[in-house]
């Protein structure tokens, strides 16, 4: 049953739509169809993926606040009061990013498992409407043999992991054995997210095939651009708000 819903709610709409990319584009290039497809859903989670950056942003500005009840003496109530009225004010939920992700986990591994199954147009996957590509050049630009390990794909994939936990926004933590359990956790898993997660991830990109590792690249460079976006737009006015709210103290 649940092997049905997913077939049909997510892994053939993604395997029509690339059977459909491969057969318009030229040569019948999968690598190109493949990042087309990655950009297609990448734009179609941009509402979702777009309010968790900003999400993660606004924590990141609004830390100092929040380091200052801590500090502030205050009880724990009293704080968690003081706590959820900054988070109103800017119309911040520390939980919403969780639930954002969430959403976009199934899509998104829907879309690395078309391409980690290979790329194969058979089974009676394809919808009526939708023809079997006559053409199916898995080399790349000519240069890449996608259905193959790619070294080359994995460092990449790897690299452009690296820049996306590099751009993603930092929460700034407490130095010394002062801080927090959480702080602390917090400050470790980033350090991992990265360091360590883009070994990983050339890894897994190099050990399966290069279709998965050209996947990862175009999803994570997707993803440092939409970053950077926020970084730049989205960091004037949450300056701007965090001076009203200290001017109002």
């Amino acid at each position: 049953m649940i092997h049905s819903v997913w077939n049909a709610i997510l892994y053939q709409p993604l395997i029509n739509a690339l059977a459909f990319l491969v057969s318009i584009v030229p040569g019948g290039d999968v690598g190109i169809a493949v990042i087309i497809l990655t950009i297609l859903v990448k734009l179609l989670l941009f509402p979702f993926s777009q309010k968790s950056i900003k999400n993660q942003a606004a924590m990141v500005m609004l830390a100092p606040e929040l380091d200052k009840i801590k500090k502030s003496g205050a009880s724990k109530e009293e704080q968690a009061k003081l706590t959820f009225e900054l988070y109103k004010k800017h119309k911040t939920n520390p939980f919403s990013g969780c639930l954002l992700v969430l959403i976009q986990i199934p899509i998104i591994f829907a879309l690395y498992y078309v391409f980690l199954k290979g790329i194969k147009f058979d089974g009676g996957l394809l919808y009526s409407f939708v023809h079997t590509p006559p053409h199916l050049n898995m080399i790349f630009l000519g240069i890449i043999d996608l259905s193959a390990k790619s070294l080359p794909l994995a460092i990449l994939a790897g690299i452009s992991q690296y820049l996306q936990a590099h751009f993603m926004p930092q929460q700034k933590t407490t130095a010394g054995a002062s801080g927090s359990f959480g702080e602390s956790f917090g400050k470790s898993m980033q350090m991992q997210m990265k360091y360590i997660f883009p070994f990983l991830i050339a890894w897994i990109a190099y050990s399966i095939s290069g279709a998965v590792a050209l996947y990862w690249v175009t999803s994570n460079i997707f993803a440092v651009g939409q970053q950077i976006y926020v970084k730049k737009t989205e960091k004037k006015v949450l300056d701007k708000e965090v001076e009203v709210l200290i001017s109002e103290k």
